[in-house]
């Protein structure tokens, strides 16, 4: 590994490493053949693509790019495509495993799969940006590795609303006759039938994550923090899509405060906390969160995650809690919004110091539960407040009648108005998210306790092969 490209291969194949390593781990207690733990373990596919996109001024660039289909004991597979000069065929491999265990964890019925295109989300082009999606979705859909019934690709690191957008309308131009075609992928914005809540969804799904953790006393109790979310002090590492509203959900709906953020171009810390809100507003406006005011600006912003809090979130990439951090971490709690923030060295170091980890493969899935949810919406052609709203309207409003006429004073107008409206498809979305996100968490603790696993991470994919192992075991695949 003495090459620079050694060198930068070297975290991918890490983190690849890393969620094998939690697999074997888990894998010893389950009951399962060799054989099929095998079958579970591995990739079931992996398709490498090299393509030629042209620049505005005529030169042309050749793009490298991956699509991993992990498990196919579900159809369609789901996982997201993310836009990065550091992806690499290991990292593509080892984010659609997490996918299968993610999507068994919170019982959605797809396999994992994953995608990754080595370029810099950065430093392009709007024109080229859009060429070079296109011509990935051109590729995809020649091996058929693309489509609302095989693979169902979504946002990631680098990613977004648009970039979904251009998927959706190449997919249809290449199958126009498809009833189905708006399935191909999630996140796509709400003009070309996405769902709302899908761009909040993974931080929202982290808050309620981090919250049904510490609702309970005995978890609480062991890493020395009173039971519940408000007054706990928070850095962010990453202000993103994830990071921001994992934040912003912590702060508004939890009381929790927000003490600092890691960037790309530092840090900010103050111990008093302040509006994370404010500080995206001040980036937008600035391009930087360097001098926002009232916090002390750190350059190595990875000093940050040293830093003493009660709730550390890494929402940017894998491998940013290693075994040279580790020893030097005060949070009490580790909730890992990134996928594979953690190696699996750091994570025994950690576990040393009574720090408990919330696992990626259970606390960001809220993303693919929402997915989900868009997904059947574009499958079924109709929203989910679509057959409901108006009589649950009624209904609310016959239920205000019926006790204001047993009563003497009338209710606010106001509040009658917002009680008799009927559910929005945005409040079924947030509401199933987080049941979801609940039933979840109980399920894997329940394996924790009852099972006498070493922790969270390992009853998560204790969990996850038990249920993947199931299905492969019911449907005969060895015969």
């Amino acid at each position: 590994m003495g090459t620079a490209q050694g060198q930068a291969k070297e975290p991918k194949e890490l983190f690849l490493r890393s969620v094998e390593h939690y697999f074997d781990k888990a894998a010893r207690y389950t009951q399962f053949r060799p054989g099929l733990l095998e079958q579970v373990k591995n990739c079931n596919s992996v398709y490498k693509m090299t393509f030629p996109v042209e620049h505005e001024d005529g030169t042309i660039e050749v793009v490298e790019a991956y699509r991993a289909q992990h498990s196919h004991h579900r159809l369609p597979t789901k996982g997201g495509i993310r836009f990065s000069t550091m992806v690499t065929m290991e990292e593509t491999v080892a984010l659609a495993t997490l996918m299968t265990y993610k999507c068994a964890i919170v019982d959605v019925p797809f396999g994992g799969a994953k995608g990754g295109v080595k370029v810099s989300p950065h430093n392009m082009t709007t024109t080229f940006r859009r060429r070079l999606v296109r011509r990935l979705t051109a590729e995809m859909a020649r091996k058929n590795f693309i489509g609302p019934e095989v693979d169902v690709p979504a946002p990631d690191y680098g990613t977004g609303e648009q970039e979904m957008a251009w998927i959706a309308d190449t997919y249809m131009a290449l199958n126009s006759s498809q009833m189905n075609a708006f399935g191909c992928v999630t996140g796509k914005p709400l003009s070309l039938h996405g769902i709302p809540g899908r761009t909040e969804a993974t931080g929202l799904g982290v808050y309620y994550g981090i919250c049904e953790c510490l609702a309970d006393r005995g978890t609480a109790a062991s890493i020395g923090v009173d039971p519940g979310v408000a007054g706990k002090t928070v850095i962010i590492q990453g202000l993103g899509n994830v990071g921001y509203h994992s934040g912003k959900y912590l702060q508004e709906l939890g009381d929790a405060k927000i003490i600092g953020v890691a960037e790309r171009e530092g840090g900010i810390f103050n111990p008093s906390g302040f509006d994370i809100n404010k500080l995206l507003a001040y980036r937008k406006e600035h391009g930087s969160i360097k001098n926002f005011p009232g916090c002390e600006f750190i350059e190595d912003s990875s000093q940050l995650l040293t830093y003493a809090c009660d709730i550390l979130i890494p929402a940017a990439l894998e491998n940013q809690i290693n075994e040279e951090n580790a020893p030097q971490i005060q949070a009490k709690i580790i909730a890992e919004a990134a996928n594979g923030p953690t190696t699996a060295g750091a994570e025994a170091i950690l576990a040393r110091k009574n720090c408990l980890i919330i696992p990626d493969v259970y606390l960001n899935a809220g993303g693919v539960t929402v997915s989900y949810f868009e997904w059947l919406k574009n499958i079924f052609h109709v929203s989910f407040d679509r057959m409901t709203s108006r009589l649950q309207s009624i209904n609310n409003q016959r239920m205000i009648e019926a006790i204001e006429a047993h009563t003497t004073k009338p209710f606010d107008p106001e509040f009658v108005k917002g009680l008799s409206n009927g559910a929005r498809e945005i409040d079924f979305v947030q509401s199933a998210l987080a049941d979801t996100m609940t039933r979840a968490y109980q399920n894997i603790f329940q394996c924790w306790k009852s099972s006498s696993l070493p922790d969270l991470r390992t009853a998560a994919f204790y969990f996850a092969i038990n249920r993947v192992g199931r299905s492969y075991e019911t449907m005969g695949i060895f015969p």
